[in-house]
């Protein structure tokens, strides 16, 4: 389902132009809002979503105020100083207009778990809880300009490059960097030779994590892990080889046909057994036993 900004507000004095400029991206949405003023314009905003709101452009000669409640002082913001605010999910936002003309302003909305999964990390939660009111950035502002554009092009471009900007001014503003890999624990001696006898003396039926990690005294995803940061490879990759190393014997010590020597060796026939040797030995079983013999 794609995402949409759930946003409640109590506003006066505002009066939108030519309509909103939307663009939905993955997890994104962003506006463009083009709003005619009276002499006296305000009200409150609240989203159930994270938020950017940044002033573009603002025409007349009185000012913009932010400010948490109705009856706060607030701080001016305008498109110099201070044109860009990050409003976190739940955090009420009251605005105050007097003698503005007119403003032009992008809002970027977003889902933070969507972005999470894009990340392919979590968010810390103090970045996404922490609010960053009026505040200037020529980075941060450059980004906002081209999605502003993005949203106003009559003709838009291939929706990753809005997409690419647009998470870009999120991962700037929320100054999220990149995650250190967790170095992963090996299995302790006793383990890792519990694990790999285990498997070997029951490589020819289906082996579950669990029994693995039961041996170990771990969690399957402990264990599984674990076991690949002692040997390179994960437990069924070991479990392949074990079954490849005793079809290897069968090749040269028996004269099994290639069919039995599948079954032998757990294997659901000759063409699976031939497709796994290969893949792993890099020829067939029939021509690594001819070139054994040789």
């Amino acid at each position: 389902m794609t995402f949409q900004p759930r946003m409640q507000n109590k506003i006066q004095g505002f009066s939108v132009m030519g309509g909103v400029h939307r663009r939905l991206w993955n997890g994104i949405v962003a506006d463009v809002w083009d709003v005619e003023c009276a002499s006296y314009a305000g009200g409150y905003y609240v989203s159930q979503d994270p938020r950017l709101f940044i002033m573009l452009d603002k025409r007349g000669p009185g000012n913009s105020r932010i400010k948490l409640s109705p009856r706060a002082q607030g701080a001016v913001q305008d498109t110099e100083k201070r044109p860009i605010s990050y409003v976190p999910a739940g955090m009420e936002v009251w605005a105050e207009l007097t003698d503005v003309h007119s403003v032009r302003h992008l809002d970027l909305h977003f889902d933070a778990g969507t972005i999470s999964r894009r990340l392919t990390e979590d968010i810390d939660p103090r970045r996404l809880e922490s609010p960053q009111l009026l505040f200037s950035d020529e980075r941060v502002l450059a980004l906002a300009q081209l999605v502003a554009a993005e949203c106003l092009n009559p003709e838009p471009l291939h929706d990753l490059y809005g997409d690419g900007l647009a998470l870009a001014l999120i991962i700037d503003v929320l100054k999220l960097s990149r995650a250190v890999p967790r170095k992963r624990s090996k299995l302790a001696g006793w383990q890792l030779r519990r694990a790999t006898d285990f498997i070997e003396e029951n490589c020819l039926r289906n082996i579950r994590l669990e029994e693995l990690a039961d041996l170990t005294g771990l969690s399957q995803s402990h264990f599984s892990h674990a076991f690949k940061a002692s040997t390179g490879i994960a437990p069924h990759q070991w479990q392949t080889n074990a079954r490849l190393d005793k079809a290897k014997r069968l090749l040269i010590e028996s004269q099994y046909a290639l069919t039995a020597i599948a079954a032998e060796t757990g294997f659901a026939d000759q063409a699976h057994f031939t497709r796994v040797f290969r893949k792993h030995v890099g020829t067939t079983p029939a021509s690594w036993k001819k070139a054994q013999v040789a």
